[in-house]
């Protein structure tokens, strides 16, 4: 398969990403209480990937709940979806990966900018992270587009970022 992933799951509760992981031969798990908004059941979907990780090469959770604040101009629930991320996703599946006996990497990443003043998505660069069990950091300190600036990957583009983060730092 493409990037060399021999199984892989996709987690969404919008259809298209949904459809574009089935495409890419990613089997869709389905989470009941997955609305695609803030109320979407964030530990539902963090147990399943977690569960599709100890058998899947790879897994592509994705959470909608930021984007739709963002479209709603509603910056105070944009602040915590993404504080909602933080503490009830990021935290938690770190917190499993990091006691495995095997490596394993997690990238973090919007799929693109809804900014509240706009509504709408831009063309903006995103900031992204990448996790791997043993490897130390390059000092960054924040996630914002800013700071993912003065990071040691840079600016990506194209496949760039899949090559990087399936391929590991050449």
């Amino acid at each position: 398969s493409h990037f060399g992933i021999k199984s892989g799951a996709v987690i969404s509760a919008v259809d298209l990403i949904k459809g574009i992981g089935v495409y890419a031969g990613l089997r869709s798990i389905d989470v009941p209480g997955a609305t695609g908004l803030y109320d979407t059941d964030y530990e539902g979907k963090v147990a399943a990937a977690i569960e599709a990780l100890k058998t899947d090469d790879f897994v592509y959770l994705h959470i909608e709940a930021s984007d739709e604040a963002g479209h709603e101009g509603d910056a105070e629930l944009k602040v915590r979806t993404i504080e909602y991320l933080d503490s009830r996703v990021v935290k938690t599946i770190l917190d499993e990966i990091s006691g495995w006996d095997e490596p394993v990497s997690m990238a973090i990443l919007p799929d693109h900018p809804t900014p509240c003043a706009l509504r709408t998505h831009t063309a903006k660069p995103v900031p992204f992270t990448i996790y791997r069990t043993g490897v130390s950091g390059d000092g960054v300190q924040r996630f914002d587009e800013r700071s993912a600036q003065e990071g040691s990957y840079g600016n990506l583009s194209g496949d760039e970022f899949m090559n990087l983060f399936i391929d590991g730092d050449r």
